[in-house]
């Protein structure tokens, strides 16, 4: 359920890996490896198989878990500090199916009340920008390689926490594109990402 969600998150916070990104990323990131060692709720809503057969119907195809050692299979999201976001861009694709982003907010609040400064935002060509609902147990999917989107930053005393969740329809990769994979998984998460 969402507490225990909530408890685990908190919980494993100290865990995550800060980046930034200047112009595209600020924010925390709890790895994938970090998820299998010490987040097992987390774990277990992304190896639901009644999850994974709901998105399955919802795409129409099926949808399988992205490898284990890609660190952004699975990963806690944390916008906690000031400035906290990320740019606008595609999610790119280095399997070989279609491949899915789906976020569960677990946390969305400010010390004003109300929901944070931090917004899921879809640029649309031709009809503008178009916000997705990220209020505490809302889940959205999407096909990140073509979806241009944002989260815009957080302001003083927001705290806003993210379960990502990544799935394709076929998760084979090829070497070039798996090493491009482990560069992109070293910005968020250190050089360690290149040997898993």
């Amino acid at each position: 359920n969402l507490s225990e969600l909530q408890a685990e998150s908190d919980a494993q916070q100290h865990r995550a890996a800060r980046s930034y990104i200047p112009k595209h990323k600020k924010g925390g990131t709890l790895s994938y490896e970090a998820i299998h060692r010490h987040a097992p709720a987390c774990l277990a809503v992304y190896h639901s198989a009644k999850v994974r057969e709901w998105l399955s119907a919802i795409v129409g195809e099926e949808l399988r878990p992205t490898a284990d050692h890609d660190q952004s299979s699975c990963s806690i999201l944390y916008y906690d500090e000031a400035g906290d976001h990320i740019g606008w861009h595609y999610d790119y694709n280095f399997y070989s199916g279609r491949h899915f982003t789906v976020l569960l907010s677990l946390v969305n609040r400010s010390a004003r009340g109300g929901l944070s400064s931090g917004r899921l935002v879809q640029r649309q060509p031709g009809s503008g920008d178009v916000e997705w609902d990220t209020s505490e147990n809302a889940l959205v999917m999407f096909e990140g390689a073509r979806v241009f989107h944002r989260a815009s930053p957080t302001a003083p005393g927001d705290v806003r926490v993210m379960l990502s969740m990544t799935f394709c329809t076929d998760p084979r990769i090829n070497p070039v594109k798996e090493a491009a994979r482990r560069i992109k998984d070293m910005a968020y998460y250190g050089p360690r990402a290149l040997l898993g």
